[in-house]
């Protein structure tokens, strides 16, 4: 099947044009007519009691309702008050309905394709099969919460967005929310955050195909055990000592020179930013360490810069609290979804970051050449089972049917590709179909998790509802009023054969490289209260390698003697990691304070520790090397005031490129990230690499100090081209730059759109693999703006709740024409905070706005 795309673009031209036409009381109406009501009584059907919602003046409300079911209705019109169109777009980009919703056919086609082939709606379906009848009921209340809101207005009332993007012919109906629609952004941020997104399992087989065996492995330097702590630590371990570590194991199954592309050619950087580098921080210490002789914890996911903030803040308040309306929560959660995802009730507190252990497999499959739609599995001709997929058009045009094979192992991922040159969508791939396996795939159960993990009050039953914590896999720090702390690991890690590594893809006709199964929760890595006194993480290697060998003696009689349970081969390398256990013991008695250095730290490590070797090479000229000397001289804090900190990062930049790029040709582009840090960390100490030798010139062999000599000399003219000739006035921070883009209108193209819904750029602290990690893109064109971020910050005092401080990136509200739309910017990008109102009177006396719901009758 073929099909032609044609760009149906959403006419920004047009736009222009009639912003200036219509008269100042239209223009009024679409922009300030969708601001919500937060003062006043609203009666609503399907309420059972009165409920009030407290705002203070960055919008953050308070709930408090006498029952449950009220007070998860009211959170759903809460969230639909302050963020609809974020809501109507995550649902739409769930179910690969983006260009249903839009009409940008020539942006957003691909990203449609993928979703649909992929199955997130499919997968969602199931769990929502799964749920128990009280996760059932928590989903349906909010639902009815969220439509009493957006039922109460036309759509011009709703959001901002409609009324521009109903100028270009795209037309709406605004369909009831469903439990559906929350779960299916689950999927979403699970494939956000699975650790082998973005094509890594076909770029890893290209480059191995293209260079020998030590060349690959010069670049894929494994995490540094022993150099960096891990997360979990050798004292932690089960009969710790007992256990040698399990080495690095060979890729015997791995088949390099797969060359491929997902279907519609898919990479994911429209919806989140993706890309090797996202991550996150978080950190607990125990009561010995700290001021208050109580615990305290701390949290920042990192994710995709975004407009508004990809997080929603709230206080949800049973009163009284009562075994039937047991909730008294305070955090942070996704606009679509009830509840708290990380946040503090009355007993305990906990924070997350992204585990990134591999969760999905590629398999090369063989099709029958007569028959489409069977596939070769041992030896014999299986049949597929096909789903129909329609993807519909916002301005009208004949829909497009996608039948989409899926064998047992899951969907050929990359049928459905798109040609780059005459735009077509093509149809089945029998010359090269992968298998896609991946774990959210399976059916799941992560709204009962947060369901249950809000009102947790100890840790025995704060892990209890982690054990319905699938996907997305994730480090759990924990503290309690009891002045515990720990850490727990959930989520669903495939167990994989010998020789299977997960990186690269696998031969797929027969059972050999079939997944054995999940690792029991129990089994996962778990910690309470270590004698260290502190929990650390930020995405490094999460056990010591001893740990594989207490999987393999505990696990033998489940799953053979041989069987592969390594988590995952590419953490991230441990610069954020070391940096933050320096900073927790160079302190004896931490407070709030301290924590929110570190939350600020913008230091680089990796510049520290090449820094000596950089200092004896040769820069050509003695004013280069007079340069290199006070570039040198810096405390490697990678502050928005820092010249050397500007001067070292195009250095980097440049490094990068004359290092890999003549490599890498078509297979991939430098990132900059922590790998590659690693790995020049130890080329630094291999002068005559072949890493060096830049292949495109031709009779002459490169060293070390010829590529990095050229790489400081055109750092230099960059840092002159673009912030002039006094190095005195140089400053990270008019190169590194933070713009809050809102999807779609962010893109249009308009000034005058992009310039309402848009926020920035901000000059911005940090970078790659420093705790504050603002990591920024590696394109000439868009060089060093930032593409991933801390999207919150949370400290939490166990001893004393009101101590408690918060931020996130731009604001509560998602409505452009709001105060609380940008409020937060400079706070955030400053490592400032608000305080995080947890007591009744606290919040009262902060209110700047009430809202009073009662029932109908």
């Amino acid at each position: 099947m073929k099909r032609a795309i044609y760009a149906t673009a959403l006419g920004f031209s047009i736009v222009a044009i009639i912003m200036v036409a219509v008269g100042g009381y239209f223009v009024f109406q679409w922009t300030q007519g969708p601001l919500p009501e937060h003062d006043g009584t609203v009666t609503l059907a399907g309420l059972n009691d009165e409920v009030t919602i407290m705002r203070d003046a960055q919008g953050v409300p308070h709930i408090y309702a006498s029952n449950m079911a009220d007070l998860r209705f009211a959170q759903g019109y809460v969230q639909a008050q302050d963020r609809w169109w974020q809501m109507e777009f995550w649902r739409h980009t769930g179910a690969g309905r983006i260009q249903e919703l839009t009409g940008q056919a020539d942006s957003v086609m691909s990203t449609d394709i993928f979703i649909r082939v992929a199955g997130w709606e499919a997968a969602s379906r199931r769990d929502l099969e799964a749920l128990s009848p009280e996760a059932l009921q928590l989903l349906e209340d909010f639902s009815a919460g969220v439509n009493a809101y957006i039922s109460s207005r036309p759509v011009s009332e709703l959001a901002f967005e409609y009324n521009i993007l109903g100028l270009t012919g795209v037309e709406f109906e605004i369909e009831e929310w469903t439990p559906l629609d929350t779960i299916v952004w689950t999927k979403a941020m699970a494939w956000d955050l699975s650790g082998s997104h973005r094509n890594r399992e076909l770029r890893n087989s290209e480059l191995l195909a293209a260079y020998d065996q030590a060349l690959f492995d010069d670049y894929h330097v494994p995490f540094p055990y022993g150099m960096h702590p891990t997360i979990i630590q050798l004292e932690d371990l089960p009969e710790a000592g007992a256990f040698d570590p399990v080495p690095e194991m060979q890729d015997t199954a791995g088949i390099p020179g797969v060359s491929s592309q997902f279907a519609g050619n898919f990479d994911g950087g429209v919806l989140f930013g993706m890309g090797d580098g996202i991550g996150s921080n978080n950190w607990v210490v125990s009561g010995d360490l700290t001021a208050s002789g109580m615990p305290l914890l701390a949290d920042d996911p990192h994710l995709g810069i975004q407009a508004p903030s990809i997080w929603y803040e709230v206080g949800l308040h049973c009163r009284p609290v009562t075994d039937a309306c047991p909730l008294n929560v305070r955090g942070f959660t996704f606009a679509s979804s009830p509840g708290v995802v990380i946040g503090h009730n009355d007993h305990i507190a906990w924070g997350v970051t992204n585990v990134g252990w591999d969760v999905l497999d590629l398999y090369q499959m063989e099709i029958n050449p007569e028959n489409d739609l069977q596939y070769m599995w041992n030896g014999e001709w299986r049949d597929m089972t096909v789903r129909e997929e329609t993807i519909r058009f916002g301005d009208g045009t004949e829909p497009l049917v996608l039948e989409v094979r899926e064998t047992h192992l899951g969907p050929i991922i990359n049928d459905y590709q798109i040609d780059e040159e005459t735009n077509e969508v093509l149809g089945y791939n029998n010359e090269n179909p992968l298998a896609l396996r991946w774990t959210a795939h399976e059916q799941g159960t992560i709204v009962e998790a947060l369901m249950l993990i809000s009102e947790a009050t100890n840790w025995d039953e704060f892990r209890h509802a982690l054990s319905f914590w699938d996907i997305p896999a994730q480090n759990i720090v924990y503290a309690d009023t009891d002045g515990n702390i720990g850490i727990q690991i959930p989520g669903r890690v495939p167990v994989r054969t010998e020789g299977h590594s997960g990186r690269f893809p696998v031969d797929g006709t027969t059972d050999e490289y079939e997944w054995l199964g999940f690792i029991p929760y129990e089994y996962l890595p778990s910690v309470l209260n270590p004698e260290r006194g502190y929990i650390a993480s930020a995405n490094q290697a999460l056990v010591p390698l001893e740990y594989y060998s207490y999987l393999q003696t505990e696990l033998a009689d489940e799953f053979g003697e041989n069987a592969n349970y390594v988590f995952h081969y590419d953490w991230a390398r441990g610069w954020r990691g070391q940096r933050i256990v320096e900073m927790i013991e160079a302190v004896d008695a931490h407070t709030p304070e301290t924590f929110q250095a570190i939350h600020g730290d913008n230091k680089l490590l990796f510049a520290e520790l090449i820094a000596p070797t950089l200092s004896e090479i040769e820069m050509g000229a003695d004013d280069l090397n007079e340069m290199r000397d006070w570039m040198l001289d810096w405390d490697y804090q990678l502050d928005i005031d820092s010249g050397q900190g500007a001067l070292f990062s195009l250095f980097w930049y440049r490094l990068t490129n004359n290092l890999y790029e003549d490599q890498f040709g078509e297979i991939r582009d430098p990132e900059g990230t922590s790998r590659e840090m690693l790995s020049v960390v130890y080329l630094m100490d291999e002068p005559n690499n072949a890493w060096w030798d830049d292949i495109n010139t031709f009779g002459s062999v490169e060293t070390r100090d010829e590529i990095v000599q050229l790489s400081f000399v055109e750092a230099v003219a960059l840092a002159r081209g673009r912030l002039g000739d006094d190095r005195a006035e140089w400053q990270y921070g008019d190169l590194h730059t933070s713009t809050f883009e809102s999807n779609p209108l962010g893109a249009s193209g308009i000034g005058l759109v992009e310039n309402t819904v848009n926020i920035g750029p901000v000059a911005t602290g940090g970078g790659a693999a420093t705790v504050n990690a603002t990591r920024w893109r590696y394109d000439e064109d868009d060089l060093m703006t930032v593409r991933s971020l801390p999207s919150m910050r949370m400290i939490v005092d166990i001893g004393d709740f009101g101590n408690n401080l918060s931020i996130q990136t731009t604001g509560q509200s998602g409505h452009p024409m709001s105060p609380n739309y940008n409020d937060m910017v400079d706070d955030w990008r400053l490592i400032q905070y608000n305080r995080m109102l947890w007591f009744d009177e606290d919040v009262a006396e902060n209110a700047v706005s009430t809202l009073t719901l009662v029932p109908e009758n």
